[in-house]
Order: structure tokens, then C-alpha cells, then sequence
């Protein structure tokens, strides 16, 4: 094998996160050599992968884009390919592209502290070709789900369907659904945003749930947003733009939290007046949880409904019974009709991209760990994993992670520290919870696989943006990280042959 290539801090995955993570290194860690290992052969993650009719995001571009590029596009909800192209102009206007090794899936880091250097194994091509990097720092930007295979229930008699049956996450390029009958199972953020796009061609289409979702609805374009640009510089309207919907989003989410029964009051009102005169409120969009227990799903321009009053989407609340030859029996006796069945059935969760760690010939199990302010993983020497939000836009989490991955390796630099890892002690393990507090079933699903959270500071994942970028410029970030320097190093290792040489003595 070749000598493996060596950087200060390699980061894994060139979407959203991963070039974000480049660009503050670049900003506030200058001289710092960095990489970028992607998987695939594109850069953009999620807005790379999906290709499904209407694929545009659930958060406004002014929290989901960059605090520090502005986002100039007209819609405040996006389309996926403006998504992508926004990221990858963001790589090429700061030279990010350059760093970035395309087809290098990561499988394997092992970290050893008498080298205080991580030693990734990745695997290149098609022929999966071995090669090798070593870095002083890992950043994980890969996300939280597998990339390879969405999640698909185990229906009863799916093989005996004669019909297509197509994952959003594996979308074929060519499929033909004009003037098919369409069933798309699910009614999350991918359901509701496939079904109108399929609905302007299919014969009809209908979203089939076995329990209904919190569904917003906002302008495709902000109307006061367009109203700031034109009265201020581009980037300090993307900045007030940024700061009203933080704010506004906090106030609602908070509002949820504390006044659950009249927050869902409201929004059924809300749905019930965009509704068809036929379609009850209950059970179609009546949850039988509480708002933000799930995250809300926001429809543009209520293009949902608007399908729906057209009579070219439908809903139906039930559960399967089987697949049939034509189509789906529901519990109820009923039977859909189908030529295509989509299966928005969810994601797959993983923790750090799937990859097998290792700290010195110990294997790292991510869910016996806990995250540290956020962004690190206890126990485990200079490394940090991107994880966002879930009641707000992944990017305003994943950029106080970059920021403070960014802060910590200049600290470290500085004071000549060539390890730093997070320790958290018996009694802070002893509160340990889920990473992410939601309900939904991808989420339980993969609850065991995840790293946990305790119930207070540094521990704690909070979902309030404002708190954590308080936290971030005002608190300490050394706090609870043990580090260790060259000549503290070498003193230990002394220390532990000594003891060796004195048990073998005593022996």
C-alpha cells in the first residue's frame, strides 16, 4: 500500500456539513491541511442523492444555507437542484473543491495515542481499491443515515405484486408515471413533497398512512424577505432574513412545547381551512401526538392541498393487510388500487456514517458513548461528528460544530496539545438519554445504534440555537476535555513499560 497521505483534520462526507466544516477551517484555523473523503463521485450529500419528482427542502434557505454566504435564490423553500448548486458554488468560490477525493468510501479509523494521529482505511472505485490516510484530527460530516438503502417495512404478499415498487431514496431516472394510479406509503416531509410534484401527470394519487403528520403550510417566497433585500446590502438581508426566522422558529417551537393543546388547535385549523369540503380533519391530519414530538412538515404554497382540491391526490388513514396482484388490502377491507407504489417508509439511521472505530485496539461502540457540547464523542481523542437539529435547519447546528471543531484544533495548536478528549464520569453517565428526542420511527428504530445525551451542561444536546451559539461564543470549551501534550505522552508511556517491567520482575 502507499504511504498514507497525511493532513491536520480529515473530514468525511462533501455535502451540506462537510463543506461548511472546510470553509471555517479555512477561516479560523489558517496554515491547518485538510481533506475531504466523499463516498460517491458528486459532492452536495442528501441534495446529490435524492432524486425524486419535487425533492426541495423542509427548512428556509436562510437558516439551511451558510450564515456566511448568502443565499440570493427567490424561493425561501427550495428546490433540490438550487440546493445543490448553491453547495457546490460555496466549494468552488473558496477553493474547497480542490480538497476533495471523490469515490473514497471510509470503513474503518483506528486511533492510536502514542502516535496522536488517526489511521483511516478507505476503500476507492468500483474494485473497491484499498488506500490509506492518516490525520491528526477526524471530523465526521456524513451525516446520520445510511446512504446505500432507505428503510422498507417487511410487507405481507409484496412479492406477489405485480406493479413497481420504488424507494424515494432509489428513485429510477426514467420511471414513467404519467397516468398511473400512484400509492405513496407514508406522510412525512418525503411524502407530502412527492405527492403533488406526481400528482400534476398521474392518473391520481394517494397517500396511504397508518397515522397522520403535522402538516404547515408556507409561502413559497417570502413576501418580507424580498422586501429586506431590497432595502439593505446582500449579506446583512441574508442576516436579518437568518436572525427572523431563528427567532420565529424558537417562538413556535417553544410555544408547542408549552402549550401543546392549543398549538395543535391551531394548526388543525389551520390544515382544516385548506382542506376539500369531503376530507375530515379527523383522522386524516389529527396526530395523536403532540407538535414537535415529530418534526412538522411544511408544504409551499400548500401545494398538498392544493392537489388534493383538485381531486388528483387523495388520502386514506389505515393499515395494510397484504399486497395484492393490483395493488394494497387495507385493514379495513378496502382495497388501492395501484401501478406504482412508493414506499416513503423512511430512513435508515446510522451513527457516524457506519464506519468501525477503534482507540487504541478498542473498538468504539457509538451507542455506549455520549456527546459532548454537541459535537464530540466521550472517550474518543480528537474527533467530532456533525449533528444537527431536529426542530430547526441541520446547517445552524452544523455550523457552531464546525466553529468549535475549528476553535479547539487552534487552541490545541497553540498550546502544543496533540490530543483532546472529552471524559464524562459516572455520575454524568448516569442521566443518559436519546440523542434525538423524537418520537418518529426511523428515530426509534436505530435509538440503541446512537450516541446518548445526559440531562445537563456539557452533555446535554439542546434544540435551541440562540442558548447554544450563547454557549459557543461565551462558554468554555475546554471543560471536561482531558489533553495531553508530547512530553506528558512520552512520561506516560515510561510510566506503563516501568510498571510492565516491575510485574514481570514480581512474577
Amino acid at each position: 500500500m502507499v504511504e498514507p497521505a497525511h493532513v491536520d483534520v480529515l473530514i468525511v462526507g462533501a455535502g451540506l456539513s462537510g463543506i461548511g466544516a472546510a470553509y471555517r477551517l479555512q477561516e479560523q484555523a489558517p496554515g491547518t491541511t485538510f481533506a475531504l473523503l466523499e463516498g460517491r463521485d458528486a459532492s452536495g450529500g442528501t441534495w446529490d442523492l435524492f432524486r425524486y419528482p419535487g425533492i426541495r427542502s423542509d427548512s428556509d434557505m436562510f437558516t439551511l444555507g451558510y450564515p456566511f454566504r448568502p443565499w440570493t435564490g427567490e424561493k425561501t423553500i427550495a428546490d433540490g437542484a438550487d440546493i445543490l448548486q448553491y453547495i457546490r458554488d460555496t466549494a468552488a468560490e473558496n477553493g474547497i473543491d480542490r480538497h476533495i477525493h471523490y469515490r473514497h468510501k471510509v470503513v474503518a479509523a483506528s486511533w492510536s495515542s502514542d502516535e496522536a494521529r488517526w489511521t483511516v482505511d478507505v476503500v476507492v472505485g468500483d474494485d473497491a481499491e484499498p488506500a490509506r490516510f492518516t490525520a491528526s484530527f477526524l471530523f465526521m460530516c456524513s451525516g446520520y443515515y445510511s446512504y446505500d438503502e432507505g428503510h422498507t417495512p417487511d410487507f405481507p404478499g409484496i412479492d406477489d405484486y405485480r406493479g413497481q415498487v420504488i424507494h424515494p431514496q432509489a428513485w429510477p431516472e426514467d420511471l414513467d408515471y404519467a397516468g398511473k394510479r400512484v400509492v405513496v406509503i407514508g406522510s412525512g416531509a418525503t411524502a407530502v413533497t412527492l405527492i403533488p410534484n406526481l400528482a400534476k401527470t398521474a392518473a391520481h394519487v394517494t397517500m396511504l398512512q397508518r397515522s397522520p403528520t403535522y402538516i404547515g403550510s408556507l409561502p413559497g417566497v417570502d413576501p418580507l424577505a424580498q422586501l429586506t433585500r431590497k432595502a439593505l446590502p446582500t449579506q446583512a438581508a441574508h442576516t436579518v432574513n437568518r436572525w427572523r426566522s431563528v427567532l420565529f422558529n424558537t417562538a413556535f417551537y417553544q410555544f408547542c412545547q408549552r402549550r401543546p393543546a392549543l398549538a395543535k388547535k391551531l394548526m388543525k385549523a389551520r390544515v382544516k381551512a385548506e382542506l376539500p369540503a369531503d376530507v375530515p380533519v379527523n383522522p386524516h391530519f389529527d396526530p395523536s401526538y403532540d407538535p414537535w414530538d415529530q418534526r412538522v412538515c411544511l408544504v409551499p404554497d400548500g401545494d398538498l392541498f392544493t392537489a388534493m382540491r383538485a381531486g388528483t391526490a387523495s388520502v386514506v388513514t389505515d393499515h395494510i393487510d397484504t399486497f395484492t396482484e393490483t395493488g394494497i388490502r387495507l385493514a379495513s377491507g378496502a382495497e388501492l388500487e395501484a401501478d406504482i407504489v412508493v414506499t416513503a417508509t423512511g430512513l435508515r439511521l446510522v451513527a457516524a456514517g457506519g464506519i468501525a472505530f477503534d482507540v487504541d485496539g478498542r473498538e468504539v461502540v457509538p451507542g455506549e458513548t455520549f456527546v459532548y457540547k454537541g459535537f464530540m464523542l466521550s472517550g474518543v481523542p480528537n474527533a467530532a461528528m456533525c449533528v444537527g437539529y431536529t426542530n430547526a435547519s441541520w446547517t445552524l447546528r452544523a455550523d457552531i460544530t464546525a466553529q468549535s471543531v475549528a476553535r479547539l484544533w487552534s487552541l490545541m495548536r497553540k498550546r502544543g496539545h496533540t490530543m483532546a478528549v472529552a471524559e464524562i464520569t459516572d455520575e454524568e453517565a448516569a442521566s443518559a438519554q436519546p440523542l434525538l428526542g423524537l418520537t418518529s420511527g426511523y428515530v426509534q428504530r436505530a435509538a440503541a445504534l446512537m450516541p446518548k445525551q445526559g440531562n445537563r451542561a456539557p452533555w446535554l444536546l439542546r434544540q435551541n440555537f440562540v442558548l447554544d451559539l450563547l454557549t459557543f461564543k461565551l462558554g468554555d470549551l475546554t471543560e471536561s476535555i482531558r489533553f495531553s501534550s508530547p512530553d506528558k505522552r512520552a512520561r506516560r508511556v515510561r510510566a506503563d513499560l516501568d510498571r510492565e517491567l516491575e510485574e514481570l520482575v514480581d512474577a
